[in-house]
C-alpha cells in the first residue's frame, strides 16, 4: 500500500467541493486530513495524507488537477539555523504530534517529518527565530 502527503490548494469556486467523498468512493483511498483551512468563496489549503494503491493515488491526483485544485507533494522539511539555536527546547514543548525532540546527550534537534502536521507552532515558539518549516 502506498502513502503520500499532498498539499492541496483550492480556488474559491472549488472550496465547497466534496473532495473527501471522491477520494474514498471513486479512488478507494484512505485520506488522513492533517491540516485544512477552507472557507466558502475563498482560496483554501489542505494537507492530506492518502493511502491506497499507487495507481489509485495517481488517478486521484489527476482528478484533482482536472477540478482546478493545485496538487503538490508535501515534502516538508525543518530548517534550523544552528547559529541561532540554543537548544532551549521550546519548539519541542509545543509540538503536539511529537515531530520534534531533543536528542539525549548533545540536545540536537531531531525532526520526524512523518509525524509533522505543519501547524508551525514550533516556528512561532522559537524565541530566536531559528526554526522554519517548508512544505
Amino acid at each position: 500500500m502506498a502513502r503520500r502527503r499532498l498539499d492541496l490548494t483550492f480556488p474559491p469556486r472549488q472550496a465547497t467541493k466534496a473532495i473527501a467523498y471522491h477520494l474514498v468512493k471513486d479512488y478507494d483511498l484512505v485520506p488522513n486530513f492533517l491540516r485544512a483551512q477552507i472557507q466558502p468563496g475563498q482560496q483554501g489549503r489542505m494537507l492530506v495524507e492518502v493511502s491506497g494503491k499507487k495507481e489509485s493515488i495517481d488517478a486521484a491526483i489527476t482528478f484533482l488537477g482536472h477540478e482546478g485544485i493545485t496538487v503538490a507533494e508535501a515534502a516538508s522539511d525543518l530548517n534550523l539555523d544552528e547559529d541561532r539555536c540554543v537548544a532551549c527546547g521550546l519548539c519541542t514543548a509545543v509540538c503536539k504530534p511529537g515531530a520534534l525532540s531533543l536528542a539525549t546527550g548533545d540536545y540536537a534537534l531531531v525532526f520526524d517529518k512523518d509525524k509533522c502536521v505543519y501547524c508551525e507552532a514550533c516556528v512561532v515558539a522559537c524565541p530566536r527565530r531559528a526554526v522554519t518549516l517548508t512544505f
